[in-house]
């Protein structure tokens, strides 16, 4: 799928939280896809493509991301986002879920697991916020920068120019010189497009202390989970720090039965290993159908 495609098929679900945008491909039981910052559905691109021949997969927009359209008080903490997935799947008439989660695509789903388990048939976490293991001081500083006074319409000028979008998203990618340039304007322009806009955005960031918060107060309840859980996680993430999360994770999720660990790879991989990430989930779904 490239953005050309992304954009023409898009959809919209209506839900109390606002208008929700997606994107779907193919049939079956369902499996949904969440992103992180500063991301949007887009990132899945490959892989729903690919797995859409086993799965109905669902990849929408977050709440302050991508064409998602929420009113300017809404919450948009990891907790606020969860509420919104099952208002937004209850749009759908979906049941239950495959559940993949990214960055802190991963802390919305933590959140949405732990508060309906029944939603969710198996969870496939890669690297992302892990109970009170973050921020590390890297992705600290990305917050502090990004609260900054103009930072975000200093971020402007890197939609139109892929060298500097390739500095500022270098960090959380293995490679960031194979990401096509219609990547970076994807996900910017429409989280940078208004005055209201970039506003979500700040207070998506400003979130981050609740949003740790909340995925502290879960911590009892994702340890009685019953839900089939594996992680994947690269290994040379900048921003989320691997033995301590994934010692967490052993340790406190008693249905992880799988952890894979990518070499060399940063915080976005999934859109760099889609093959690898397919793979991955296929196993885990054929093992728990």
């Amino acid at each position: 799928m490239n953005a050309e495609e992304f954009h023409r098929t898009r959809k919209f679900a209506d839900t109390s939280f606002g208008r929700i945008a997606y994107v779907e491909r193919g049939s079956g039981p369902a499996a949904l896809f969440i992103h992180g910052f500063p991301l949007n559905g887009f990132a899945w691109r490959d892989l729903i493509g690919e797995l859409g021949m086993v799965r109905r997969c669902i990849a929408p927009d977050l709440m302050a991301f991508g064409y998602t359209e929420v009113a300017g008080e809404q919450d948009l903490s990891f907790a606020a986002q969860a509420e919104m997935i099952a208002a937004f799947l209850d749009a759908l008439e979906v049941d239950r879920v495959d559940l993949v989660g990214n960055d802190s695509g991963g802390g919305v789903s933590q959140m949405l697991t732990a508060n309906h388990p029944a939603r969710v048939r198996t969870l496939t976490l890669t690297n992302c916020e892990v109970h009170d293991l973050w921020p590390n001081r890297m992705l600290q500083q990305l917050f502090d920068q990004l609260r900054q006074p103009g930072a975000l319409a200093a971020l402007k000028i890197v939609i139109d120019n892929p060298a500097a979008a390739r500095g500022a998203f270098g960090a959380a990618y293995e490679d960031p010189g194979k990401i096509p340039d219609e990547v970076f304007r994807t996900y910017l322009e429409p989280v940078l497009a208004t005055a209201q806009r970039a506003d979500l955005l700040r207070r998506f960031l400003r979130a981050a202390e609740t949003d740790r918060e909340q995925l502290i107060s879960a911590a009892p309840r994702l340890k009685q989970l019953r839900v089939p859980i594996q992680v994947i996680w690269g290994d040379a993430d900048l921003f989320f720090d691997v033995e301590p999360s994934l010692n967490w994770l052993r340790q406190n999720l008693p249905t992880l039965s799988k952890v894979t660990v990518v070499p060399q790879a940063k915080l976005f991989f999934p859109e760099e290993h889609p093959k690898l990430v397919c793979e991955l989930l296929e196993q885990f779904w054929r093992s728990d159908p």
